[in-house]
C-alpha cells in the first residue's frame, strides 16, 4: 500500500548506500540528548519556580514581622528557661550587690567576709518569638513552651507587667530585711524608695524620707502605712510627719484615686505600693529598713518579681552576723519572703536549679512547696535540694548541711 510503500521507500533513501548503521545510531543517540537536557531545564525551572513561595514561608516564618510593615508574625507563646545567676555576698559592676552600710563598729570587728556564694536565680523568659525560634526552643533546648498570656495577660500591656513585677521586686527586697531585722532583732522604719509620676505625694515627700507618723498615729512598717492611708478616701487630706535628713516635717498630701492599671495589682498591694488601696493612692513605694544609721540597699536592675526575698534576705542575715551561711560553699536558691521570714513556692524552679547547677552550685534552697516540682526532673551534674519553709529553717538547714547534720531534703 501507498503508505507502507512510502514508509519503506522514505526509510531506504536515508541511508547512503555504502553507510554504516552506527552513523544512524549516532544521530538518533545526539537527538536523544538534546531532548533530555531540554527536558532537565525545564523541570529544574519546575523545581525552582516550585521551591520559591516554600522558601519565601520559610522566611516569613522565621521573621516577627513583614519587612516594611506592621504585620506581626510572632506566635502566641513564650519560652522560659535557664537565666543568669547573681552572687548575693558578691558584686554587679563593682558595686555590692546587698550593700550594707552604718554598721555598728564593735560588729565590725566581728564579721569576716563569707568565703563562700548565696545566688539568687532567675528565669530567662523570651516573648515576640517566631515560629522558627518556638519550635528550635521546643526541639533544641530544655526551655518551656508555654502560653503568653501567662507572662503578659490579655489584659494587660508589657509595660504595665514590667511594673508589676518591678513592684513585686521592691516588696521582696523590702520584706527580705524586715525578715533579717526580725531574725536579727533590730528595729526598723519606713523608708520612700520611689514616687510615682503625677502621685498624689510629689512634690510632698522626697526619696528616702522617713515616714514616722499618719494623722499623729506612729508607724514602723510600711504596711502600717498603708493601713492609714486605706482609711481615707480620695480628695481626703492626710497628714504625714517625715524625718528628712536630721530634719523632722509634716506634710499635707491630697489623695487620690488608685490609677486604673493598679486596681488589681496583688503585687503592689504585696510591696506596699504607696497604699494603693480601692479607697485612696498616695502614689509612692516605700520600704522597710533598719532604723538609725543601718542601712540596706540592693543595687540589682531589670529584675522583676518576688522570687529573690529568700537569698536577699539570707545575704543580709549573714552580712551583720559572725560565721558563715554558705560554710563556704557554692548556695543558689530562691522563694519568696514574707515580713515575718516565711517562705513560698515560685515559678520556674527546674530551671532556676539546672541553672545553678551549671554555674557550679553544689546546694540549692528550694521552697517546700517546689520539692515536688523540683525532683520531677533530672539535671546534668550533682547537686544537693534542700527543703525550706522559713528564714529561719534556711539558716538551720544550712548549718545542719555543713555540719553533716540531717538537713531537710526534697524527696
Amino acid at each position: 500500500m501507498s503508505v507502507r510503500g512510502c514508509k519503506v521507500t522514505g526509510v531506504s533513501s536515508s541511508i547512503p548506500p555504502h553507510s554504516d548503521t552506527g552513523e544512524t545510531t549516532e544521530t538518533t543517540q545526539a537527538t536523544d540528548t538534546t531532548t533530555s537536557t531540554a527536558g532537565g531545564r525545564r523541570r529544574f525551572r519546575t523545581v525552582v519556580v516550585g521551591l520559591l513561595p516554600v522558601v519565601a514561608l520559610a522566611a516569613l516564618l522565621a521573621i516577627p514581622t513583614i519587612p516594611g510593615t506592621d504585620v506581626n508574625l510572632t506566635v502566641p507563646f513564650a519560652a522560659e528557661g535557664e537565666g543568669p545567676t547573681y552572687d548575693t555576698l558578691g558584686e554587679v559592676n563593682g558595686t555590692p550587690v546587698v550593700d550594707i552600710t552604718g554598721t555598728d563598729a564593735e560588729l565590725d570587728d566581728d564579721l569576716a567576709d563569707s568565703e563562700g556564694q548565696l545566688n539568687m536565680t532567675t528565669v530567662a523568659v523570651r516573648t515576640k518569638l517566631s515560629l522558627a525560634e518556638t519550635m528550635k526552643r521546643w526541639l533544641g533546648s530544655d526551655d518551656t513552651i508555654v502560653p503568653v498570656e501567662q507572662v503578659i495577660p490579655s489584659d494587660s500591656t508589657p509595660e504595665e507587667v514590667a511594673r508589676r513585677n518591678a513592684a513585686a521586686f521592691a516588696a521582696s527586697e523590702s520584706n527580705a530585711t524586715v525578715a533579717a531585722m526580725g531574725y536579727l532583732d533590730r528595729p526598723l522604719e519606713t523608708t520612700v524608695y520611689e514616687i510615682a509620676d503625677d502621685a498624689p505625694a510629689a512634690g510632698a515627700l522626697r526619696e528616702n524620707d522617713v515616714i514616722t507618723a499618719v494623722d499623729d498615729t506612729d508607724v514602723t512598717l510600711p504596711a502600717e502605712v498603708a493601713d492609714a492611708v486605706a482609711e481615707h478616701a480620695p480628695g481626703d487630706d492626710v497628714e504625714l510627719t517625715v524625718r528628712r535628713g536630721q530634719d523632722e516635717v509634716t506634710e499635707s498630701v491630697t489623695l487620690g484615686e488608685v490609677p486604673e492599671e493598679l486596681r488589681t495589682n496583688s503585687a503592689a498591694t504585696a510591696a506596699e505600693d504607696a497604699g494603693e488601696s480601692d479607697r485612696a493612692y498616695l502614689g509612692v513605694t516605700m520600704v522597710a529598713q533598719p532604723a538609725g544609721d543601718l542601712k540596706v540597699r540592693y543595687n540589682l536592675k531589670d529584675i522583676g518579681g518576688p522570687s529573690a526575698g529568700l537569698m536577699f534576705s539570707l545575704a543580709v542575715v549573714d552580712k551583720l552576723s559572725p560565721g558563715d551561711i554558705s560554710g563556704g560553699k557554692f548556695v543558689a536558691g530562691t522563694g519568696t519572703i514574707s515580713a515575718d521570714g516565711s517562705v513560698g513556692p515560685i515559678g520556674g524552679i527546674t530551671h532556676k536549679i539546672a541553672a545553678a547547677q551549671h554555674a557550679g552550685a553544689e546546694v540549692f534552697l528550694v521552697p517546700s512547696g517546689n520539692c515536688s516540682e523540683a525532683t520531677g526532673r533530672s539535671y546534668d551534674g550533682d547537686i544537693d535540694l534542700l527543703s525550706v519553709d522559713s528564714l529561719d529553717g534556711a539558716v538551720d538547714a544550712m548549718e545542719k548541711y555543713n555540719n553533716g547534720g540531717d538537713a531537710p531534703t526534697c524527696g
